[in-house]
């Protein structure tokens, strides 16, 4: 455990979390909380398959061969209890490049696809930039928890004709895992109207105890034609830069469209070091993976006791998954504004601005807690300190 605890510093490597961070917030003194990369080294079976592919000297065309799908085949049965074909699989650069491709290929200019909001932002650009219209299922909190409003989603659905819906599933920012009867009436919904689903699922093995990721895809051979899958090792092995993640694509019609958009792109292949990652991190990951995810239930209970037990003006919702934690602010009275003003000024923290999430996240706060816990402490104590000054 003593390798979550270790500070690496990373102001100089072109980090966009520390690097950025000054440009960003006009402060050198910020502590970035914000992008979702973590600052955890990765797994030592990555960094040795790593040196050793470096060592090799020759970085030519490089092509994931059937030892990488295997890997791939066995992480998502022996992880998430779903059996997947390999040749289902197609690879990309990234989960947003997949969206974009997706989109392009099985939508049509004019079309309108539906979201869950707040949510990431690249779901609205995504949608926006290829002439294609948001349509909003806000999410509703109730209590800690929110929630879908099932009605709506189907009266969206009808009213606007929608032809896909994209999940977030765990959903950022929110920390929800679905369940298994929320997954299926999703499903149930997009079925009976011919709704594509596209499950961004790329934080699906960062799930805290009592929670159970479960791929929509797998819930029945109907759920798997209609839906295309988005995964990576990125987010759980903290690979982001290395730029490899794929699809899931069991719709043989639909698989070929996608391939066709991203050959026509000239996206073919990943790259030397993004191959080599992945395999090592699904071979040889896993424990290390169960170290992280009770290092990042720790940071998460640590925090929502910290901000509830000192400061009545700001509420940590308990995330089921993610490393990401959804802070309610509203009590603090403050416009969105003067909320982004107060963490960057007066806490001297750099988040996520709440309402980059869309309107619903007007109020809100989103903070990375995948850091050694010293960071975490440090970032708390600013911010518990600021709203005590504040509430006094």
């Amino acid at each position: 455990m003593e390798r979550f605890e270790k500070v690496v510093p990373r102001k100089g490597t072109r980090s966009v979390k520390w690097d950025m961070a000054e440009d960003l917030y006009q402060d050198k003194d910020v502590l970035p909380m914000w992008v979702a990369d973590m600052d955890f080294e990765t797994p030592r079976a990555v960094t040795e398959a790593l040196k050793e592919r470096v060592e090799h000297g020759i970085f030519g065309y490089t092509i994931p061969d059937d030892l990488v799908k295997k890997e791939i085949t066995q992480w998502l049965e022996n992880r998430h209890r779903w059996e997947i074909h390999a040749d289902w699989i197609s690879y990309s650069p990234g989960v947003i490049p997949s969206l974009h491709m997706i989109i392009q290929s099985l939508t049509e200019i004019g079309d309108h696809i539906l979201i869950q909001t707040p949510v990431y932002p690249p779901f609205y650009s995504v949608i926006k930039d290829h002439g294609r219209h948001v349509v909003k299922n806000p999410l509703y909190l109730n209590e800690e928890r929110y929630n879908i409003d099932f009605d709506d989603f189907e009266k969206k659905i009808k009213e606007n004709q929608v032809t896909m819906f994209i999940l977030c599933n765990p959903h950022n920012p929110v920390g929800r895992v679905w369940s298994k009867e929320e997954l299926e009436r999703m499903m149930d919904i997009c079925l009976k109207h011919d709704v594509k689903v596209v499950a961004d699922e790329i934080h699906a093995d960062l799930i805290y105890k009592g929670n159970v990721h479960i791929p929509i895809a797998s819930l029945s051979k109907e759920a798997a034609n209609q839906t295309i899958t988005c995964l990576s090792p990125t987010k759980t092995f903290n690979l982001a830069g290395l730029q490899a993640s794929y699809l899931v694509i069991p719709n043989d019609s639909d698989k070929k469209k996608v391939d066709r958009h991203f050959k026509n792109q000239g996206m073919m292949m990943l790259n030397t070091l993004g191959v080599t990652a992945m395999e090592a991190a699904y071979r040889h990951g896993e424990e290390w993976l169960d170290h992280l995810n009770t290092v990042l239930e720790s940071h998460r209970d640590y925090v929502i006791h910290r901000f509830h037990s000192e400061t009545s003006s700001i509420r940590v919702l308990p995330a089921e998954g993610t490393y990401l934690l959804w802070m309610d602010c509203r009590e603090l009275g403050m416009t969105q504004s003067e909320l982004k003003s107060f963490m960057q000024k007066e806490a001297k923290v750099g988040l996520n601005d709440g309402a980059s999430f869309g309107v619903e996240g007007e109020g809100f706060m989103r903070l990375n807690i995948a850091a050694p816990k010293s960071i975490i402490e440090e970032g708390v104590s600013r911010m518990v300190k600021a709203v005590q000054d504040k509430e006094k």
